[in-house]
């Protein structure tokens, strides 16, 4: 995968046609037009297939479709899901995009934020290759804030308006976990 860094320092990010040009593009089929609504949310969620596990097939092929739950136990579950995300950042700070951030990916599910439904309408969902107590890579953050600062610029989002999967679906979430680091996250975005 590519990597949005060098040795040294995070690269200048650039968003072109609604697509981050030093991300890889793997295009989902489970993803469709936005019903009108402005872009005006980040949702920052986590997952590893399986659940703990990094570095392998399994996310990517989720996103796409190719997933075949016969090839591991404790993909069983996931037999039929069709669920999608824009960006996903794995352990080492490789970028996926999987769906243009001017389409609704399937990220969000049944949800709400300050009193608007269906977040996946008007949000942008951003992968964290992790687990709610694995905790996360100072790349993948580095990486995260480099994207989110670009998609702010872009889509002039506020910073109230970088959420986890907890935040607008509670008790139905929990992702990014108690392991993510929000306000050192926050710190590197400047003052909200």
């Amino acid at each position: 995968m590519s990597k949005l860094y060098d040795s040294d320092a995070i690269l200048k990010l650039e968003i072109k046609s609604h697509k981050l040009v030093n991300a890889r593009f793997v295009a989902s089929a489970f993803a469709d037009e936005r019903p009108g609504a402005e872009i005006s949310l980040l949702v920052i969620h986590n997952i590893s297939l399986p659940a703990g596990h990094f570095g392998t097939r399994y996310v990517p092929e989720l996103f796409t479709g190719e997933i075949n739950p016969d090839s591991h136990p404790d993909l069983e579950d996931l037999a039929g899901v069709k669920v999608s995300s824009h960006l996903f950042i794995d352990r080492p700070g490789g970028v996926t995009q999987f769906v243009e951030f001017d389409r609704r990916a399937w990220h969000a599910g049944a949800s709400e934020y300050n009193g608007r439904t269906a977040c996946n309408d008007f949000s942008i969902g951003i992968e964290l290759e992790g687990t709610d107590d694995s905790g996360y890579s100072a790349l993948q953050y580095q990486v995260l804030s480099s994207i989110c600062t670009a998609l702010m610029l872009e889509y002039g989002i506020g910073l109230e308006s970088i959420v986890g999967h907890s935040d607008i679906a509670p008790g139905r979430k929990t992702d990014p976990g108690r392991s993510f680091n929000w306000h050192g996250f926050r710190e590197t975005l400047g003052p909200g």
